[in-house]
């Protein structure tokens, strides 16, 4: 299949296999310009997963998501929510980073529809591997990955819905668009919506997980 990570994506039950394999991905043509593959990273079997959109230049030079200024303030975010990072898996919808040169700066650029499509196979795979009980879409392109291109966070930020091929969807504002947002008033509002949202996830899991175990427990008694 033209354009697609499908060919390179093994059949296996294995994260550290799944991503020795990512490494060699040229299922679209950002393999080219960028530095490595920015695989996921964080607990297997976690139960909460966030997804970004695509790795930025500090996470393409260390190959690994959320670092630099969006992923300090993802953190912070996390942290003001009441989870642990150490507890998630953090991974993007697109394994490349996608740039445009500005002299020696090598500045973000948004990937198209058809990229975001070549490199889902990656994405389902993960999440057919940790099988979370909550998928937290930090921006735009993640939340559309998953809930369809129709799919407004203007419209339906904070809320849990649910996705036909993913489970339980929640989604925000990415880190980034935060700390791009013109004015420090937005920058503020956006930034306490984001940490509400996350509390929101918190809460959920803590209802829905504890109502899973408990069911667990009188099935085995």
């Amino acid at each position: 299949m033209a354009d697609s990570a499908a060919r390179f994506v093994p059949q296996t039950n294995s994260l550290a296999k799944l991503q020795a394999a990512a490494a060699d991905c040229q299922g679209c043509d950002l393999y080219r310009r960028a530095t490595q593959t920015v695989f996921g990273q964080g607990r297997a079997k976690a139960p909460l997963i966030l997804i970004g959109e695509t790795p930025g230049d500090a996470e393409d030079r260390a190959g690994r998501p959320f670092l630099g200024p969006a992923g300090r303030l993802l953190d912070e975010a996390l942290a003001d929510a009441g989870i642990d990072r150490a507890d998630c898996y953090v991974t993007n919808a697109v394994k490349h980073f996608k740039w445009t040169p500005r002299g020696k700066k090598r500045l973000h650029s948004k990937p198209s529809s058809r990229e975001i499509l070549a490199c889902r196979p990656w994405l389902e795979a993960e999440l057919a591997i940790l099988a979370p009980q909550l998928i937290v879409c930090l921006g735009a392109t993640a939340s559309q990955a998953l809930l369809g291109r129709a799919f407004r966070i203007t419209k339906s930020r904070g809320e849990v819905a649910t996705s036909d091929s993913s489970g339980w969807v929640l989604a925000t504002y990415h880190p980034s668009a935060v700390l791009r947002a013109p004015r420090p008033a937005d920058r503020h509002r956006m930034r306490s919506e984001l940490v509400d949202d996350l509390k929101t996830a918190c809460r959920w899991l803590a209802t829905h997980v504890g109502q899973a175990n408990r069911a667990m427990k009188n099935q085995s008694t």
